[in-house]
């Protein structure tokens, strides 16, 4: 029996996932665990590893004395360290193609949530009241406002796609997509100040690296368009979080929607809890049973690849899987 370690995960069960590990031979040990400590014991004696948001740092990876590869439930892998585990030659693969009509859709939600003032309208009206709830000038079309979308990868292209029936301007940043595929799918390529400057709306589509992390901090902050209003879909640590309260509070920023924080769970006493100009849920863009089941399938199967030594998808760190 191959061993397959699941650090942890917000699921109700590993139904799905014993369904297919079990049928390959594979024995599943798991844990919800949170600190590189409670990692160690429970991966280093498994053949692949399969993780969601543990810390899987450079110290869990040297524990590893078995696995043939780490999968990370969903697209991005920062909670991983790729070096560390290239350097143990152990592929990381994720799963690309997870959620990208979910997190698309859910962008466009927070867009006119934000730009129509649904929420506070509906509250409003809650609370025994009538009439706008906010000044007119807060009710926004899209058609007048320019979008300022960053990272042009699947989701991105996606919320363009979406975006475009409702004639705004769009915006793209995306140093790794030439300007004629930007400009074919309707958007203009440009640099981040020219962004900051003529958005009026940003939304965040980029991965967490060493150059994106704290992108929007309070140097880039003060050069946004006054009344700007950000989309967090991506990470949380691409927005430092003290200065956007700062700016939302001074009404630099005009209003966020944020599925993601830094840190999550977003602290109790974190004025983004109770800001009215703040739309903040719980990490739950990605989620449709679909998409879940997708994702949990493809993970399981990339690890029964992985422990028959075949040639493995989606490695994001540029180490091959060995071949049987």
């Amino acid at each position: 029996m191959f061993k397959v370690a699941i650090t942890d995960y917000t699921f109700d069960s590993l139904d799905v996932e014993h369904t297919i590990l079990q049928a390959a031979k594979c024995e599943i040990v798991s844990g919800q665990c949170q600190t590189p400590e409670a990692l160690i014991s429970l991966v280093a004696q498994a053949d692949a590893v399969i993780t969601q948001f543990a810390p899987v740092n450079a110290e869990v990876i040297t524990a590893m004395e078995s696995a043939k590869v780490i999968v990370r439930y969903g697209i991005g892998v920062d909670n991983v360290d790729l070096d560390a585990a290239a350097n143990k030659g152990i592929p990381v693969c994720n799963v690309p193609d997870y959620c990208i009509d979910e997190v698309a859709d859910q962008t466009l939600a927070y867009i006119l949530c934000t730009t129509r003032q649904i929420i506070r309208n509906a509250q409003h009206v809650r609370d025994n009241n009538w009439g706008l709830a906010t000044s007119l000038d807060e009710m926004k079309t899209l058609r007048d406002l320019t979008i300022g979308c960053v990272g042009f990868g699947r989701i991105g292209q996606e919320v363009l796609q979406r975006l475009t029936p409702f004639k705004c301007r769009c915006l793209v940043l995306d140093p790794f997509v030439d300007e004629e595929t930007i400009q074919q799918a309707g958007g203009e390529p440009v640099t981040l100040e020219t962004l900051l400057a003529e958005s009026d709306v940003i939304t965040l589509h980029c991965p967490s690296t060493s150059d994106t992390r704290r992108m929007l901090d309070a140097d880039s902050l003060r050069r946004l368009k006054h009344g700007a209003i950000i989309v967090n879909v991506a990470r949380g640590d691409l927005i430092e979080t003290d200065a956007l309260v700062d700016a939302l509070q001074s009404g630099q920023v005009a209003a966020a929607a944020l599925d993601v924080c830094d840190p999550e769970p977003i602290p109790l006493d974190s004025s983004l809890r109770s800001l009215p100009n703040v739309i903040a849920t719980s990490h739950i863009a990605s989620a449709s049973l679909p998409a879940v089941t997708v994702l949990r399938e493809t993970a399981a199967r990339i690890a029964v690849t992985a422990v028959h030594g075949e040639s493995l998808p989606n490695v994001v760190n540029g180490v091959a899987g060995a071949e049987a």
